[in-house]
Order: C-alpha cells, then structure tokens, then sequence
C-alpha cells in the first residue's frame, strides 16, 4: 500500500524524532503522497522557526522525495465535507482526503486526526509509544497545537539541505 505523509509526518523527521523518522525515512525510499497543501504548512512552520531560506531550502530539498499532489476540485470539496464534519484544521482534512483518493496509509502523530478518526480511514500513529500502529480507533493524547518547538540546524540532519 502506499503512504501519504502529513505535515506532522514530515516536520518529524526534519528533527529527527523517533519512531516518526525512521518510519517516514523508509517511506521516502518510495516516493510517498504528500498535498501540496500539507508541504505548504511545513514551509510555513519551519520559516516561523528558522527563516523563509531554510523553508526554502527544506521544500527545495524534499520536493523530489514525495510525489506531491495539487488538490484538484473535486479534493478540495472532499476535504470540505472531512472538515465539516469533524473537528480538526482544514490542512489535516487535505492530508486524509489526500490519502483516500490515493488508497494510502496515511503516516501522522497529529492528535486531531487520530482523535477524529475512522474506519474509512487507514491510518498510521507515529507517536512514540504507539508501536506504530495503525489507528483503526481513536485514542490519543498530547496537543493538537505540538507542532515544532525547534527544528535542528541545517546540517544537522544529513541530505535535508545540501
């Protein structure tokens, strides 16, 4: 099956938190489905964090390892209809409309999509301690809000920024 990543997927691996990037490390090896959406909330995160150029330069670098997917209109609507009913940011529903257009697992951490989930999703808990399992239930704990605290230097995880 194919994986899709979401942002906290992605911003995971960045820093180097485990289980998540080891996991999404492997995922890369395939070229895993990403919105085009959901790359533009790591771009904003980490510029928030270490400026527009390292946004840049992870985009830049990261591009080519993900097959990205621009929301088409009938996505965007799909990821309406998540959004409406269920409480979680509409970037989150663009990562879960993303995965179930493509059939993919989807490969998150965020609190807001494993506590809104179902079974029509096909998803995968990156948080430490979930033995990365898939989420048929929802059950979580932490904040919604943990995005990123810090991210490394740009040399710090190797290939991020050449």
């Amino acid at each position: 099956m194919t994986d899709c990543l979401d942002s906290w997927a992605l911003l995971r691996w960045l820093e180097g938190a485990e289980p998540a990037a080891s996991r999404v490390d492997e995922s890369l090896q395939t070229r895993p489905v990403m919105s085009w959406i959901n790359l533009g909330e790591v771009f904003y995160v980490v510029q928030r964090a270490s400026g527009a150029d390292r946004a840049r330069a992870v985009v830049t670098d990261v591009h080519h390892r993900l097959h990205l997917d621009l929301p088409t209109a009938e996505l965007v609507l799909a990821a309406a209809g998540i959004k409406a009913e269920h409480a979680l940011a509409y970037a989150d529903a663009f990562a879960i409309a993303t995965a179930m257009a493509h059939q993919a697992s989807l490969l998150t951490g965020d609190p807001e999509i494993l506590d809104a989930g179902e079974p029509s999703w096909q998803v995968v808990d990156l948080r430490p301690g979930s033995a990365l399992q898939w989420w048929p239930s929802p059950n979580s704990l932490g904040s919604a809000e943990a995005k990123v605290s810090k991210l490394p230097p740009p040399d710090a995880r190797q290939g991020i920024v050449q």
